[in-house]
C-alpha cells in the first residue's frame, strides 16, 4: 500500500519545485485596477469625485467605490443608477432637490450622506430601491416636512440623522412621531422649529393626540336664514326659517336617507324658534310681515296647532329669539329692529306665553344672548344705534335690570358667548369694524383679540368634541373657521369655508356624526360633516 502512494506524493514535491521556480510577479495576488487621476484609493476602495460622466470616474474592479459629489444644484437621477457596486456616497454643499428614485438601481449602497445643504423637501421615493443602506444623514438641511413613509423601503437602516433641519410639527409630520415609536433605527433627538406651542421640544416626545388633523365633508339643505337644532321625545330635530319656501321646515333626523319634514306656513320668517319646556314643544314663528305666532305641537293628532299671536305693536321687526329658564320658570326673548319696537319678554304659563317685560325700547337691537356669569342671569343686547347692553335678573323684581355696556363697540350685529374652562367669553361681530372677543373679568368685559371682518353678520362660538371653534362669516368674502388655543387664550385660522351671506352657524350633535349648518338667504343651507381625518397621508 506504501508502494501505491508513493507516485502521488512524488506529484506533489515536483509541482512545489516547480513554484519556487516560477517568476516572483507570477506569485502575487492581482494588483487593483489603476486609479484615475479623479480618485483616491486604497487596496480596494475608491473614493471619486463627481463629474458629468461618473461613469469615466470610477475605476473597474473596486468592490466598494464611494463616492462623492461635488456643487451641483440636484442629484441627476440617470447619472447615478448604472453604478450597482457603489456603497457610499457623500455630499455636502448647496443642493436644493434631489428628484424622484434619484438612487434608484444603488443596490450595494450603505452610506448616504446628504448634508449642509439647501434641500426644503423630499419626494416620497427618493430613497427607493436602497435596500443595503444603513447609515443616512440628511443633517443641516433645510428640511421643513417629510413625506410619509419615507424611510419605508430602508429594511434595516440602522442609523439616522435628522438633525440641524426646521422641521414643523404639523400633521404632515404626524407619521414621523409613529414611525420613532416602532423603530429599532437609532436616531440622534430632533427638535420642532414650529408651530409655537411645538417648538423646542424633541420630536420624539410628542404624543399623537397632540396633532390636530381634520377636516370637513359638505351637503346642502334648501336655503334659510336661521337653524335651531333641538332634540323632542328623544329624536333629532332642526328648525329652518325658509321665507323662500313660506315656511318654517321643521326636519327630523332620522338616520336615513329620508327626511321628516313638518311645514309650518310663514311667508316671511326670520326665526323659527323651538322651545320644549315642561315636555311640550313650542316653536315660535317671527316674521317681518304679517305678524309672529307660536305654535304647539299636538300629540293627539300629531301636527302642530297655532296657539296665539304676538303683540304686533311691540314686535314690528323681530330679528332674533332666545329661550332660556330662571329659577323653573321658562322664558323667550325677541329682539326688535325696528324704530318704535321693543325687545320683549315673554315668559310661559299654563295656557301659553305671555308678556312679562319690555327690555329695550326704539334701538334697533341685532340680536339678543343669554349668560351665566357668577350665577347671575344676564342678557346682552346688540343694536346698530349703541354699544351692547347688559341687562341682570333681579329676584326680587323678577325681572331685567340695565347693568350697563360692553366697551364702546357700535355697529355689532350678533353677540354669543361661549366658556372656556371656568371663563367666560364674548364673541361680537360687526359689519364695518373688526369683529372682537372679549372676556367677562368681574363686572365687565374686557377686550381679548380683534379678527378683521368686512361685512359680518354671524360670529358663532361652537363646539365639537373637545375642540372649541369659531366662524365668523361675511358678505362679502370666505367664511373663517378659528380653532381656540387654550394656552394662549386666543384663536388661530383653521379653514376657510364658501359660504354666501351667512346668517347663522348652528352645530348638530347627531349621535353618529358632527354637522355643521350654515344658513344663507342667497343660497342653499350648506351642511358640513365634521371628519378626523390624518392629513399626512
Amino acid at each position: 500500500m506504501l508502494r501505491d502512494q508513493l507516485p502521488a506524493r512524488l506529484l506533489l514535491l515536483l509541482l512545489a519545485v516547480a513554484w519556487l521556480w516560477l517568476p516572483a510577479e507570477g506569485r502575487r495576488p492581482p494588483r487593483p485596477p489603476p486609479c484615475p487621476p479623479t480618485c483616491s484609493c486604497t487596496r480596494d476602495t475608491a473614493f471619486c469625485g463627481f463629474r458629468p460622466h461618473p461613469l469615466a470616474a470610477v475605476p473597474v474592479g473596486f468592490p466598494c467605490p464611494r463616492m462623492g459629489i461635488p456643487e451641483l444644484p440636484s442629484v441627476p437621477t440617470p447619472a447615478l443608477t448604472p453604478l450597482p457596486s457603489l456603497c457610499s456616497l457623500l455630499n455636502s454643499n448647496k443642493f436644493t432637490l434631489i428628484g424622484d428614485n434619484a438612487f434608484a438601481g444603488l443596490s450595494h449602497l450603505q452610506y448616504l450622506f446628504i448634508e449642509n445643504n439647501d434641500i426644503q423637501t423630499l419626494s416620497k421615493g427618493t430613497f427607493r430601491g436602497l435596500k443595503s443602506l444603513t447609515h443616512l444623514s440628511l443633517a443641516n438641511n433645510n428640511l421643513q416636512t417629510l413625506p410619509r413613509d419615507l424611510f419605508k423601503p430602508l429594511d434595516i437602516l440602522s442609523d439616522l440623522d435628522l438633525r440641524g433641519n426646521t422641521l414643523a410639527c404639523d400633521c404632515k409630520i404626524k407619521w414621523l412621531v409613529e414611525w420613532l415609536e416602532s423603530t429599532n433605527t437609532t436616531v440622534p433627538a430632533v427638535f420642532c422649529s414650529s408651530p409655537g406651542q411645538f417648538e423646542g421640544q424633541r420630536i420624539r416626545d410628542l404624543a399623537l393626540g397632540d396633532f390636530q388633523c381634520i377636516t370637513t365633508g359638505k351637503g346642502t339643505l334648501s336655503s334659510a336664514v336661521s337653524a335651531e337644532p333641538f332634540t323632542y321625545a328623544s329624536d333629532l330635530y332642526v328648525a329652518l326659517a325658509q321665507p323662500g319656501a313660506s315656511s318654517c321646515s321643521i326636519l327630523k333626523w332620522d338616520y336615513s336617507p329620508h327626511v321628516t319634514r313638518f311645514l309650518l306656513p310663514a311667508h316671511s320668517a326670520v326665526h323659527c324658534k323651538p322651545i320644549v319646556a315642561q315636555e311640550q314643544l313650542y316653536v315660535v314663528v317671527a316674521q317681518l310681515f304679517g305678524g309672529s305666532y307660536i305654535y304647539r305641537w299636538d300629540t293627539a293628532v300629531d301636527k302642530f296647532i297655532k296657539i296665539q299671536d304676538i303683540d304686533s305693536q311691540k314686535i314690528r321687526k323681530p330679528n332674533d329669539i332666545e329661550a332660556f329658564q330662571i329659577e323653573g320658570d321658562w322664558y323667550f326673548v325677541i329682539a326688535d329692529s325696528s324704530k318704535a319696537g321693543s325687545t320683549s319678554l315673554y315668559r310661559l304659563n299654563q295656557n301659553g306665553f305671555y308678556s312679562h317685560q319690555a327690555l329695550h325700547a326704539w334701538h334697533r337691537d341685532t340680536d339678543v344672548e343669554y349668560v351665566e356669569n357668577d350665577g347671575k342671569p344676564r342678557l346682552i343686547i346688540s343694536s346698530s344705534s349703541q354699544a351692547p347692553v347688559i341687562y341682570q335678573w333681579n329676584r326680587a323684581q323678577k325681572q331685567f335690570v340695565p347693568q350697563g355696556e360692553v366697551g364702546e363697540m357700535l355697529d355689532v350685529q350678533m353677540v354669543k358667548h361661549f366658556r372656556s374652562k371656568r371663563e367666560q367669553f364674548l364673541c361680537l361681530s360687526r359689519y364695518i369694524g373688526d369683529s372682537k372677543v372679549v372676556r367677562w373679568e368681574g363686572q365687565r368685559f374686557v377686550e381679548v383679540q380683534t379678527l378683521p371682518s368686512r361685512g359680518s353678520m354671524v360670529m358663532q362660538p361652537f363646539t365639537v368634541g373637545q375642540r372649541q371653534y369659531l366662524a365668523l362669516g361675511s358678505d362679502f368674502s370666505f367664511t373663517h373657521v378659528y380653532l381656540w388655543e387654550e394656552e394662549k387664550q386666543k384663536f388661530a385660522k383653521f379653514q376657510e369655508l364658501s359660504v354666501q351671506a351667512p346668517r347663522a352657524f348652528r352645530a348638530v350633535p347627531a349621535a353618529d356624526v358632527q354637522l355643521l349648518l350654515a344658513p344663507s338667504f342667497k343660497a342653499n343651507t350648506l351642511v358640513y360633516r365634521h371628519v378626523v381625518v390624518d392629513l399626512s397621508l
